[in-house]
This record gives C-alpha cells, sequence and structure tokens, in this order.
C-alpha cells in the first residue's frame, strides 16, 4: 500500500547532525496519521508522499523545517527559592513562558541563588539529517482520522 492521505504510517528514523553523528535513534518504530495532521515534519511528510513499506530516504532538514529557532524568550532565571529541595542540572520541569503557553523547561544552570531554564527544545536551532525507513502502511480507522493521530501499538493511547 502507498502512503497517502488517511494511512498509518510505521517507520524507522535516525537524527544526526549535519557532520553525521547520531543524536537520536527509535528502539521502537514511530506510527503517524499521514496526510497534514501535524503529526511529523512537513518536509518528511512530503518525502514520504505516495512511496511504500522499505522506502528509505535521508533528508537535510534546516531548523526551521524541524524543531525551529531558538527563542531566547524561552531562556529565563530564575530565584532558586522557587525551586524544589533537589533541582539538578539537566532536570526537566513544566512551566509558563513569557507567551503564557506550557513550554518543558530544562535546568542548564544552577549558579549561586539562580536558577537557569531553557524552554527551546534541545535540538531547536539546528540543521539535521532526518533518516527514515518505511515499514509499513496502512489504511487509517474512522477513529484514528477523527483524532488526527494513531491508536494502538506505538501510537497514541487513550
Amino acid at each position: 500500500m502507498k502512503i497517502e492521505k488517511d494511512t498509518a504510517v510505521t517507520l524507522r528514523y535516525k537524527v544526526a547532525d549535519t557532520l553525521g553523528k547520531v543524536l537520536e535513534e527509535s528502539q521502537e518504530p514511530m506510527v503517524y496519521l499521514h496526510g497534514g495532521y501535524d503529526n511529523t515534519f512537513p518536509k518528511v511528510e512530503a518525502a514520504l508522499e505516495g512511496q511504500m513499506p522499505g522506502f528509505q530516504t535521508t533528508l537535510e532538514l534546516q531548523p526551521q523545517d524541524a524543531f525551529g529557532l531558538r527563542d531566547e524568550s524561552l531562556v529565563q532565571t530564575i530565584p532558586k527559592t522557587q525551586f524544589p529541595p533537589g533541582v539538578k542540572v539537566g532536570g526537566q520541569l513544566q512551566g509558563q513562558g513569557e507567551d503564557g503557553h506550557a513550554h518543558v523547561f530544562t535546568v542548564m544552570k544552577i549558579k549561586g541563588d539562580t536558577v537557569m531554564l531553557d524552554g527551546n527544545h534541545p535540538l531547536a536551532g539546528k540543521a539535521l539529517r532526518f533518516g527514515v525507513t518505511v515499514v509499513s502502511v496502512r489504511p487509517a480507522t474512522e477513529e484514528e482520522i477523527a483524532h488526527r493521530h494513531v491508536h494502538g501499538e506505538h501510537g497514541h493511547h487513550h
């Protein structure tokens, strides 16, 4: 079956920087609903349109086509007194950005009485090589289309 709108696509993927250093590799297959549902990067979806199981490709993605450009307004320095005991560099917490939206912040640095947080995705601002292999393709269910994502194994569970 070909990848087209309203198909559930199972992929294996590898994300590397532009020098080829692997940053992330799927341990379990990723499943997404194809057809403009924002379940994967648009350039990845465009490259997979019309392809079949077994298809492999590597795409060069600029930051704006992947995890976005860095937003320095998401870097904040907060008094350490506002954190629970045991806050550590590398830890993550959910909070609100200056725009009022929920963001996941990573603790980047603890210096004296202050904690520096970064709400950017760790790969924001980076050009990436995104390698994918199509494992399988199947028609999406009516429920998956209505919910705009794949259900079940390796997909979303309700």
